[in-house]
């Protein structure tokens, strides 16, 4: 079968497409999943050039999510089947035409969702789902600041919020950025700056943002904290901005304000300890929410380009270029078996 291969840590341009051996039979608990796409991410990137906190023994299939068709299960597998359209969640190894991993990070497709819009579920929709309810406690009614509200997480963040009934200000870098968020559910927005922490009172009464989300960093976050209502709680979840931002204490302490710290990497397996077997109960009811909000379009996932499976220094260019709206996506099969998804 075809698969990208890193042979060593380095430039995306030296990944390989190379033919390698299909996966061996499943264990009790693994399936073997049929590859249509697979995400792209900022972590891709990374994993490539060894800048990733995680390292994979060289040689590797780079890649964490993909969607497609499930080919064959263990035997305690009970949830899935062999022909189910299913998203996975691995540690690597998604951009090849089959993958193997463990059941307890794979999810059924409701009958109807296509492919493409399930692909951005697990973990973009899972770490906005999953930070905003079980660290944040968002209840309904709360106004939350999503920074980064054009990426991937961002704009997930956006819809889910929305759904579990807050208030959302959309932060986001351009027009095009801002206007997708308010389409998406956002009641306004605003640019990041200075003065994002006036136009945020200025939206709420003087009071702030009750949560606010940041996979951005650097500067912004102290404008956010600053945007921030009394008794606020701020989620870090990410630094896509590239540099670590400096936490203003004094500005914590008087405003009585909760700093969550939030690796979603510890319920999918991306520890050393690999908890994703523990976790996976209440994850794979949060996932089947989402999967159902999606296929009732209640949120609506979308990939906003999908390169061909030797285009992805292509796919990571355009990534880093910051101008990519939502999520990016490389098409493992040929196109004709892709076609009705």
């Amino acid at each position: 079968m075809r698969a990208l291969q890193c042979a060593q840590y380095g430039p995306v341009e030296d990944v390989q497409l190379v033919t390698v051996d299909k996966p061996s039979a499943p264990g009790p608990h693994e399936v073997i999943l049929e590859v249509a796409y697979a995400s792209v991410s900022h972590a891709t990137g990374l994993m490539i050039e060894g800048k990733y906190q995680t390292k994979p023994a060289l040689p590797f299939t780079p890649g964490t999510e993909a969607v497609g068709r499930v080919v064959s299960v263990g035997q305690s597998v009970t949830r899935l089947k062999p022909g189910d359209n299913a998203v996975a969640i691995a540690n690597w190894g998604c951009f090849a035409e089959q993958i193997k991993v463990p059941e307890y990070t794979v999810y059924p497709l409701p009958e109807g969702l296509p492919l493409l819009a399930a692909l951005p579920i697990p973990i973009s929709y899972g770490t906005a789902y999953t930070g905003l309810l079980w660290r944040c406690g968002l209840q309904p009614g709360e106004t939350v600041l999503v920074l980064g509200a054009g990426s991937g997480v961002g704009l997930a963040a956006v819809e889910v919020a929305r759904q579990m009934g807050a208030d959302v200000i959309a932060c986001a870098s351009t027009q095009e950025k801002r206007e997708t968020a308010l389409a998406r559910g956002a009641q306004a927005v605003v640019v990041p700056g200075p003065d994002m922490a006036a136009d945020v009172k200025a939206l709420t009464q003087g009071r702030g943002a009750d949560i606010v989300v940041d996979p951005v960093g650097g500067e912004l976050f102290s404008y956010a904290v600053r945007a921030a209502a009394h008794n606020a709680r701020l989620l870090s979840i990410g630094f896509a901005s590239g540099s670590l931002p400096v936490v203003p204490s004094n500005i914590l302490l008087v405003k009585n304000l909760t700093l969550h710290g939030f690796f979603y990497g510890r319920f999918i397996g991306w520890t050393p300890a690999d908890e994703r077997a523990v976790h996976a109960p209440a994850l794979q009811q949060a996932m089947r929410t989402m999967l159902n909000w999606a296929n009732d379009k209640r949120i609506l996932p979308e990939i906003s380009r999908v390169y061909a499976i030797d285009e992805l220094s292509s796919a990571l260019d355009a990534l880093h270029s910051r101008k990519v709206i939502g999520k990016l996506a490389i098409s493992i099969q040929p196109e004709t078996m892709n076609e009705d998804h």
